[in-house]
């Protein structure tokens, strides 16, 4: 396969409030030393672009040294932190905006949705507009004709086709664009998190057709989304950006861990004595080989391990652990008498609590830890809303309900038949 797209050490620098580099003599000193072939002078005083840390120069680099390439056909997926600047690659890329350093090859047409309603002119109809865009595109208009109408049965917009854009709401925006976009044929096709903006069901159609355009069609796409179920369904590749730099990029499973691994704060709670009968020494979520990790796939097993400190033993006493949701409510909870962990001296144990994988769905959830008596009568320790964790979708059907669309709890149904009528179901015209 030929590279279609390639990047090289690409930059792009930006002084903050302002626009370009914000003064006429910054821009005439920038041509001078390029014309004498001497350094960019403000390409050293720049700094990373790191927005949660207070800087001490008002240049910034919104991406340092980017370099890759992307291959006819392939589907790369872009993810990263709000402001790790992917939106400033794929708007370099789709050359709305120029690189301060680098270069960028692209090979064949480009079709970007960057933001909603780009590209549509507010005043015209949905029917004008998908003829402008085609001829933006580079296609005649018998080309576009000739597509028209499958255009429109995928938007779902057919009411509106002839009502200007600008009364468009901003779903319908997206479903037209989305539409005119990978039914035009543009050998790439570039797509922010713009389709975020759609429901769930035309997110699906969204990446059944770019699956489609991709498999059959031999077409290129960059995909820009931060739901990581998505990427992993839909791109074998992809690259990690981190405060404008490439941090990552390989197979999508492989920088998807990745970027749970940078982003991992640590959920740590140890204490190191108390005069407690028995009491939580430590307590972390882990992998099954120990490693202290707070993000699990939707099919990998969660640990949480706890180290049981223990003064004063007494067969009366319990261990529970609550699974708590994003809301900080009760998903299920789980009893275990001490007796049953603790071989009965020494001053402490430490043991792994199981979540098995595929049960729990994608979000946000913590703990509760009671050490407690079997009764509930007396309480040794109450840990609440601790050791927070999130649950990804690892390239399931799921990907799309990400959040409480489905609840926690993925349960494995069972459906059986018990009778049924034996005349033949009319058949809709």
């Amino acid at each position: 396969m030929s590279v279609v797209v390639s990047v090289e050490n690409l930059s792009k620098q930006y002084r903050l409030g302002t626009v370009g580099t914000g003064s006429l003599a910054h821009d005439i000193n920038r041509w001078w030393h390029r014309a004498r072939g001497k350094e960019d002078p403000y390409a050293r005083i720049g700094e990373e672009n790191d927005r949660v840390r207070k800087g001490n120069s008002e240049y910034v680099w919104a991406l340092r040294d980017v370099s890759f390439e992307v291959k006819d056909g392939e589907v790369l997926g872009i993810v990263g932190r709000n402001g790790a600047g992917k939106s400033t690659l794929l708007k370099i890329l789709s050359r709305t905006t120029t690189p301060t350093a680098g270069c960028v090859k692209v090979k064949g047409r480009v079709a970007s949705l960057l933001e909603v309603g780009t590209g549509f002119h507010p005043e015209l109809t949905g029917r004008e507009n998908v003829f402008l865009n085609g001829a933006i595109l580079g296609m005649s208009r018998q080309e576009i004709a000739r597509k028209f109408d499958e255009i429109v049965d995928f938007s779902g917009v057919e009411r509106y086709i002839d009502t200007p854009v600008k009364r468009y709401s901003s779903g319908m925006h997206v479903r037209l664009a989305f539409a005119v976009a990978a039914h035009l044929e543009p050998e790439i096709l570039v797509v922010d998190e713009v389709l975020a903006v759609g429901d769930s069901e035309f997110q699906k159609k969204c990446l059944g057709k770019m699956r489609d355009v991709s498999a059959r069609q031999g077409r290129t796409i960059l995909f820009v989304s931060h739901n990581l179920g998505t990427i992993l369904q839909l791109c074998r590749t992809s690259l990690l950006l981190k405060n404008g730099t490439l941090s990552a990029i390989g197979q999508s499973s492989d920088v998807v861990e990745q970027y749970y691994a940078d982003n991992d704060r640590g959920n740590l709670l140890s204490q190191a004595s108390s005069n407690k009968d028995i009491y939580v020494k430590e307590a972390y979520s882990c992998s099954h080989d120990g490693m202290p990790v707070s993000a699990f796939a939707h099919s990998e097993d969660i640990h949480l391990r706890i180290k049981i400190g223990v003064n004063r033993f007494d067969p009366i006493q319990n261990v529970g652990i609550a699974f708590l949701d994003a809301q900080k409510k009760r998903v299920f909870t789980a009893n275990k008498t001490l007796a049953d962990l603790y071989p009965g001296q020494g001053s402490e144990v430490t043991v792994d609590f199981v979540v098995g994988g595929g049960l729990i769905a994608p979000n946000r959830y913590s703990f509760l830890i009671a050490l407690n008596s079997k009764t509930g009568l007396i309480t040794y320790e109450l840990l609440e809303d601790i050791c927070g964790i999130t649950v990804y979708d690892d390239g399931t059907d799921l990907a799309f309900a990400e959040g409480a669309n489905y609840g926690c709890i993925i349960v494995k149904d069972r459906w059986n038949v018990i009778s049924h009528d034996a005349e033949p179901a009319p058949v809709r015209e």
